[in-house]
């Protein structure tokens, strides 16, 4: 049986201190290149897709890519 994510009372805004991984900087780097938003709004998107991915995962739903000829491909993300 799947858990579920306890809700939280959102603050306006908090900061975090993180330190990033080398493949993680390149993402971060690669995402403000191709969407021109600002690393700040590159990872507070990229936290909120995670969220959203995760939920749907604990609901039993499954993470799907169509590929060019139509064919699915199941996505892990560990």
């Amino acid at each position: 049986m799947a858990r579920s994510l306890r809700p939280v009372e959102p603050a306006e805004s908090e900061r975090y201190s993180v330190t990033f991984v080398p493949a993680a900087v390149q993402a971060v780097h690669d995402l403000t290149e191709v969407s021109g938003l600002s690393k700040s709004d590159v990872i507070n998107r990229a936290v909120q897709v995670y969220a959203f991915l995760a939920r749907e995962m604990a609901g039993g739903r499954q993470l799907m890519l169509r590929n060019e000829d139509g064919s699915l491909e199941r996505v892990h993300i560990v």
